[in-house]
């Protein structure tokens, strides 16, 4: 019992240390957030400005995603603004003329334009994928999926998700003689019409029939 006292005392301040190291460990902690808004290239730098504000932050590619280079590959030796949806962390910068940065972790989208912006559907959206040749667009939501093909009706139907390995995401639907299966899969995909950028390929097989595209994740769906 006389050894049991001073061996705790020995403990405690480990056990303080612990609990101060965990602490300042979670503190350092930084929330990711995802941003959409126009991107423009300033003296070199990228900028990116929120849909719907007028704060601007300096982009800094912190997942050494080549995002100069997209952004580059986008213009085509242009200046013309495009439209970004983006994850990562913000920041301050000392920096004039700016008011902070964003280290980008992740590229959802990259496109020519800014009407992104103004999509009603995008904060409800789960997914959405796209492909050419013929066209095609599946709009994905928590109450079933949207089909939507030229010189067809829209096509409304149930689904049902599994969930792969590596992010990858199968969605089934058989209903109204119809049986629609779309695979997509964490992977740099890019428009073959516009050249637009995408976090996702997407393969969608209707009837035996496979057509390629890309897709993205929408506001409603945290990856």
């Amino acid at each position: 019992m006389r050894l049991a006292r001073p061996l705790l005392y020995c403990l405690l301040p480990l056990f303080t240390a612990s609990l101060s190291f965990a602490a300042s460990k979670d503190a350092s902690k930084v929330e990711q957030v995802r941003l959409q808004g126009e991107l423009s290239v300033r003296d070199g730098e990228l900028l990116l400005r929120p849909c719907d504000e007028q704060r601007r932050f300096v982009l800094v590619d912190a997942g050494e995603l080549g995002l100069s280079e997209e952004v580059r590959g986008l213009q085509g030796g242009g200046s013309d603004p495009l439209f970004a949806d983006l994850r990562g962390t913000l920041g301050s910068s000392d920096r004039p003329g700016v008011d902070g940065r964003f280290e980008t972790s992740k590229i959802y989208r990259l496109e020519l334009g800014g009407r992104s912006c103004q999509d009603p559907d995008f904060p409800r959206m789960l997914l959405r994928a796209a492909g050419h040749e013929p066209s095609w667009s599946v709009s994905v939501g928590t109450k079933g999926l949207l089909l939507q093909r030229p010189g067809q009706p829209p096509l409304a139907l149930p689904y049902l998700e599994e969930q792969l390995p590596g992010g990858s995401l199968n969605l089934t639907s058989e209903a109204d003689g119809q049986h629609l299966e779309l695979w997509v899969a964490p992977q740099h995909c890019i428009d073959s019409m516009s050249g637009a950028i995408r976090h996702m390929s997407a393969e969608l097989r209707l009837d035996g029939q496979v057509q390629r595209g890309c897709a993205y994740f929408g506001g409603g769906r945290d990856d």
